[in-house]
């Protein structure tokens, strides 16, 4: 079971589980490949150079250096808060959760959602994503970007939504 489907009361129903869109990691896959690219043209160029043994060393240590802390903070560290990332609606709740080492999350019970809207630009056209506005009880809209397929997603949650009002419509009729 995921971190979402671990966390779900006993009768509550995972209706969507998404990450943010894959096109979240694509400047950060394409700079990883420009900076290991650059990384082995200099070290070729450093060993063809005329330098002694022990600057060629040094430099070679600190060009692979350099190129870690490179590919680590902008390449591997965008990809795992990619992974890491989850949006989610049940019959009861939206859940957002991200995070590794300091874990944060939200959750919006569809009672208290107020309006969804979705916004979604030429680009996000393009790829099938956009941001979806949730407002609720609370003083702000909240805004999830990158959300895939977000006119789907709107759509499902005003339907959870009207059912719920439904549900409570016909409950209190009874």
């Amino acid at each position: 079971m995921g971190i979402i489907e671990n966390g779900l009361a006993p009768e509550e129903e995972l209706l969507l589980h998404r990450r943010k869109h894959w096109k979240t990691i694509i400047g950060p896959i394409l700079v990883g490949i420009v900076s290991t690219g650059a990384a082995v043209a200099l070290y070729v160029l450093l060993r063809g150079s005329d330098l002694d043994g022990l600057w060629a060393s040094v430099l070679t240590i600190a060009l692979g250096v350099v190129w870690l802390v490179a590919f680590s903070w902008w390449t591997i560290a965008p990809m795992v808060r990619w992974a890491t990332t989850h949006f989610a609606i049940t019959n009861r709740r939206l859940i957002f959760r991200t995070g590794v080492f300091t874990k944060t999350g939200i959750d919006i019970p569809i009672a208290r959602i107020n309006s969804v809207q979705f916004r979604h630009e030429l680009i996000d056209r393009f790829f099938r994503t956009g941001t979806l506005i949730v407002e609720s009880a609370s003083d702000e809209p909240l805004e999830f970007d990158d959300i895939p397929r977000v006119e789907q997603v709107h759509a499902m949650l005003y339907d959870e939504l009207n059912d719920l009002i439904d549900g409570d419509d016909n409950h209190s009729r009874s």
